[in-house]
C-alpha cells in the first residue's frame, strides 16, 4: 500500500504541480527540450530558488534542504507527470550525491553550495552507454570493464605529472544532459591493465574557455525531453575527485544506483499516472461523443487494469524510498508500467489518425528511452533475484538456476 505522506512531502508535491500546472504538458516539454540547454533555463531558476529543487536532498550545511529519499521521490515523481526537460536528475540524483560521498572538504564545499542552488549543473559520463551497469542495477561493476577496464577503450586516465593532476583520453556516449552541463563527473579506468581500476574526475566547463581536448556533441535522442550528448576527451586536463586513488568508488556508485533507482522509480510511475489520466479523459471524451472504438466495456476493464499496475509501482517506488536495497525491482516495475500504459494510450482512444496519438506518443517516447538508457526491466530483475541469492550460492554467475544459453530460469 501507498506510505503515508507527511505534511512537507505533500507541501512539495502541492509547489510543484501549482508551478508546472501551466506548462501545457507535452507539447510545453516538447518546446523547453528545443532550446539549446535542453530546458527551460528560467524555470529552472525558479525551481531552484522558490523550491530549492536541485539541493532536496542535499546537507544543509552546503545549502540544501536536509530531505531524505522520500522526499526526492516526491519530486521527481511531479515532474515525471509533466514530463519536465530539466538538469534534475543529471545533478542533483546522480552527481551531486557522488561529490558528498567521495569528494574532499574543499571540494564539496566549492561544489555543493551552487549546485544545491542550481548556479551549476553536473552530468555524470559513463563510458559504453553503460550507465545502468555503472550503477550497479542491471550488471556487476567490479572489474570495470564498462569503464575501459580492457587494455584499450573507453576512457583512460593518467597521472599528469608533479602537481597531481590527472588527464582523460576517450569518449562516453548517451550522457544525461552532458552537453550543457557545468560540470562533468567522468569514470575513467586508471592504473594500466596489471593495476586497473575505476575512478571518478571532475571537468570543469562552466568557464569563459572549455577546457582543452573537450568536445561534446549533442546526439540525437528517441525522447526529446531526455537530451543526451557525447563527451569526447583528447588529453583533458581533470581532477580527480576525492583525496587520493584509494577511495571505494564502485561502492559508491552501486550506493548512488540504489537511491536513484528510487527517484527513477517515482518519476517513473509519475509519468505512467499522468498518460493513464489524459487516456481516461480522452476514452470518456470518445464515448461521448460517439467516437469509440469497439466495446467500451472492453475498454473500462484494460483503463482497471493500468490503474492497479501503476498504483503498485507507485507504492513500491515509496515502499524503496525506506528501503532502497528494493530499489531496482521498485524500478522494474515502473518501468514496466509506463511502458505498458503508454502503449495501451496509444492505441484505446481508436489507434493511428486520433489527434490524441501526438500527446500520447510523447509518453511513449519517455517510457521507450527509459528502459534504452536504465533498464530494460526484465534485466533489473534478474540482477536483483542474484543480488538476493534466489538461485542458490551460484546464482551470482555461476550455472545454477539458470536454463539454456545461460539463462535465467524463472
Amino acid at each position: 500500500m501507498d506510505a503515508a505522506f507527511t505534511a512537507e512531502q505533500d507541501e512539495i508535491r502541492r509547489a510543484l504541480r501549482e508551478l508546472l500546472a501551466g506548462r501545457g504538458g507535452p507539447d510545453g516539454a516538447g518546446s523547453a527540450a528545443a532550446a539549446p540547454e535542453g530546458y527551460d533555463v528560467a524555470l529552472w531558476r525558479r525551481l531552484s530558488r522558490d523550491l530549492g529543487l536541485p539541493g532536496l536532498a542535499l546537507p544543509e550545511e552546503y545549502g540544501g534542504g536536509g530531505c531524505g529519499p522520500a522526499e526526492l521521490a516526491v519530486a521527481l515523481e511531479e515532474t515525471g507527470r509533466a514530463l519536465l526537460p530539466s538538469p534534475l536528475l543529471a545533478t542533483a540524483v546522480l552527481a551531486a550525491p557522488l561529490v558528498l560521498a567521495l569528494g574532499t572538504g574543499e571540494q564539496r564545499s566549492a561544489l555543493l553550495p551552487p549546485l544545491a542552488a542550481g548556479e551549476l549543473t553536473a552530468a555524470l559520463a559513463v563510458p559504453g552507454g553503460s550507465l545502468s551497469t555503472a550503477l550497479g542495477l542491471t550488471g556487476d561493476l567490479t572489474g570495470g570493464a564498462w569503464a575501459g577496464g580492457g587494455r584499450a577503450g573507453g576512457v583512460q586516465a593518467r597521472p599528469a605529472g608533479g602537481d597531481g593532476g590527472w588527464r582523460l583520453y576517450g569518449e562516453a556516449a548517451q550522457v544525461l544532459d552532458g552537453h550543457s552541463a557545468g560540470l562533468l563527473l567522468i569514470a575513467a579506468h586508471a592504473g594500466g591493465f596489471p593495476r586497473s581500476r575505476t575512478l571518478l574526475f571532475l571537468v570543469r566547463t562552466d568557464g569563459p574557455q572549455p577546457p582543452a581536448g573537450l568536445v561534446r556533441t549533442r546526439q540525437a535522442s528517441f525522447d526529446a525531453t531526455r537530451p543526451l550528448a557525447r563527451i569526447q576527451l583528447r588529453d583533458t586536463e581533470a581532477e580527480l575527485l576525492g583525496a587520493d586513488d584509494a577511495a571505494d568508488v564502485l561502492d559508491t556508485l552501486a550506493a548512488t544506483g540504489r537511491t536513484a533507482a528510487v527517484a527513477l522509480a517515482a518519476e517513473a510511475a509519475g509519468a505512467a499516472a499522468s498518460a493513464l489520466e489524459r487516456t481516461v479523459d480522452h476514452v470518456g471524451e470518445c464515448e461521448r461523443s460517439g467516437r469509440a472504438a469497439g466495446s467500451f466495456q472492453s475498454v473500462k476493464l484494460r483503463l482497471a487494469d493500468l490503474y492497479v499496475r501503476v498504483r503498485s509501482a507507485r507504492s513500491a517506488a515509496y515502499y524503496a524510498a525506506r528501503e532502497p536495497e528494493s530499489g531496482g525491482l521498485a524500478l522494474a516495475q515502473a518501468l514496466e508500467a509506463l511502458r505498458v500504459t503508454t502503449a495501451e494510450a496509444v492505441q484505446l482512444p481508436g489507434g493511428t489518425g486520433s489527434t490524441w496519438e501526438d500527446e500520447a506518443r510523447s509518453y511513449f517516447n519517455r517510457a521507450a528511452s527509459d528502459e534504452l538508457l536504465l533498464g530494460p526491466a526484465h534485466r533489473l530483475r534478474d540482477h536483483a533475484a542474484q543480488r538476493a541469492g534466489l538461485f542458490g550460492p551460484e546464482g551470482r554467475g555461476g550455472a545454477a538456476g539458470r536454463g539454456p544459453a545461460g539463462r535465467v530460469a524463472v
